[in-house]
């Protein structure tokens, strides 16, 4: 959904479900949405998008490492220091769904505050300092 990779930002949002196929037909029928299989070794996640072709979510497998997600849109919003924001939100009164585990370059941590609503966070190899660019930070960590 973005490609800068700013703390507190909303980056992503996905669905993780039983049956993908049917919930990816269901939003391409109701919003318009198109999509493309993910391949997931021996299935396919999808990614959803909008009549300008734009990524904009992703409709997944209840599966694998996604088996304890529960079937809600779930925004995962950047963050530094995953492993500090966890260590919070259980000081803070809230519970970890899943995580902190890899994520495809980043880690991620499906929370849930104590009025019960899920949320991810989403802690990308490295996150730019205010006014540089995800290519810049890159740079930085070498």
């Amino acid at each position: 959904m973005t490609a800068e990779f700013i703390p507190g930002q909303v980056t992503w949002n996905d669905l993780t479900v039983s049956d993908a196929e049917s919930v990816r037909e269901f939003y391409e029928s109701v919003v318009g949405w198109t999509s493309s299989p993910v391949a997931m070794g021996e299935y396919s996640d999808y990614s959803m998008m909008d009549a300008a072709g734009n990524v904009v979510a992703g409709v997944c497998h209840a599966k694998g490492e996604n088996a304890n997600i529960p079937p809600a849109w779930l925004m995962y919003v950047t963050v530094e220091n995953i492993d500090q924001r966890v260590a919070r939100c259980k000081a803070s009164g809230g519970t970890v769904v899943d995580g902190p585990r890899p994520a495809g370059g980043a880690r991620v941590a499906v929370i849930q505050d104590p009025a019960g609503a899920i949320l991810a966070l989403y802690e990308p190899d490295s996150v730019p300092a205010d006014g540089e660019s995800p290519a810049d930070a890159s740079d930085d960590a070498d």
